[in-house]
């Protein structure tokens, strides 16, 4: 019980540890809307944008989330006037504002000799530094985070699924989209203080990956992969103590592991579920009368019978559904 015990007997490995577990409830929620809709490519180049803000704020003396929501903002603005007013994917301009908002970083910080120290903690993250203002700062982007997720629960359904329903249903999946997009950027500005703009995508997918392979509605996935994001945040601490790792990469190396792990557990159960014999049915093949096998197939059923038979097993819904697809025309073919 020591080697567990002991590290978080000091003050800052305990508000590291309480930190990093607001972060990963954070990330388990959002992260699983972002492994669904399947915009990890925006959480890394959304990762990646804060970096000039956070240069920009350290230069100027300001403080440095300000910055990162600045240039989070900007990115997420970025991406939205370039896929409207251009022939562009949004994959091909999320890719060209990341290597803007990277190189400006970059360049920005160049042109101070005195920024390198700050520059490792803002793409590493300083877990360890983490003070009670921090604390309370992703206590309330959790809260937000939650709040919205659960406002928001059923356009994001209907845009993971279907945006046209969702548009002809009053649902609004621009909207939507515009407000996910938002909490990506709440997750990497909350989130960066302690696993830095580079791990944080993989605090926000890892666990959400990890979750869904045992899970199959939303909200139990969220939780599943908040309780998974603790977890790594846990173990990823102890190992850090331990081997004098940095505590950041720890953290997320040890969530891309447990999602591996995950991965590998369900598809042995999934094996080892497949392989397995079914007595019913060799019992039923084993035991069938020979002459079954010599008895004569049954007539085809017309197709006004076999029509009514299928009329009979699907009855019409009790709420008409909306058919997008156009209704198929039946041409006669002229006989010779």
């Amino acid at each position: 019980m020591t080697f567990l015990l002991d590290p978080f007997s000091t003050a800052f490995m305990l508000r590291a540890l309480v930190g990093g577990v607001l972060v990963a409830v954070l990330c388990g929620v959002v992260g699983t809307w972002v492994v669904v809709r399947g915009m990890a490519f925006l959480g890394e180049a959304m990762a990646h944008g804060v970096l000039p803000g956070v240069a920009l704020a350290a230069l100027l003396g300001l403080p440095a989330v300000l910055g990162a929501a600045v240039s989070a903002a900007v990115m997420t603005a970025g991406v939205g006037l370039v896929t409207r007013r251009s022939r562009l994917s949004p994959d091909t301009a999320i890719g060209l504002l990341y290597v803007a908002m990277l190189s400006a970083g970059v360049v920005i910080v160049s042109r101070s000799r005195s920024f390198a120290t700050d520059l490792t903690a803002v793409l590493f993250g300083d877990v360890l530094a983490v003070d009670q203002g921090d604390l309370v700062f992703i206590a309330v982007a959790v809260v937000v985070g939650v709040a919205v997720t659960a406002a928001f629960h059923r356009p994001f359904v209907a845009l993971a699924f279907d945006p046209r329903v969702a548009s002809t249903s009053g649902l609004r999946p621009g909207l939507a989209h515009v407000v996910l997009v938002g909490l990506v950027t709440l997750v990497v500005v909350a989130s960066y203080q302690a696993v830095g703009s580079l791990l944080v995508v993989g605090l926000l997918i890892a666990p959400a990956v990890a979750a869904a392979q045992w899970t199959r509605r939303i909200p139990t996935t969220m939780a599943a992969a908040a309780l998974v994001g603790a977890l790594a945040v846990l173990v990823g601490l102890l190992v850090s103590w331990h081997a004098s790792t940095a505590a950041g990469a720890s953290i997320a190396a040890c969530a891309v592991a447990l999602a591996g792990l995950s991965a590998a557990a369900r598809a042995a159960v999934g094996d080892r579920a497949s392989s397995a014999p079914t007595p019913d049915a060799t019992a039923g093949a084993a035991t069938a009368p020979a002459s079954a096998a010599t008895a004569p197939a049954p007539a085809p059923a017309s197709p006004t019978r076999a029509s009514t038979l299928v009329l009979a097993a699907h009855p019409a819904p009790a709420h008409p559904t909306l058919d997008l697809a156009p209704p198929v025309r039946q041409e006669a073919t002229p006989h010779s």
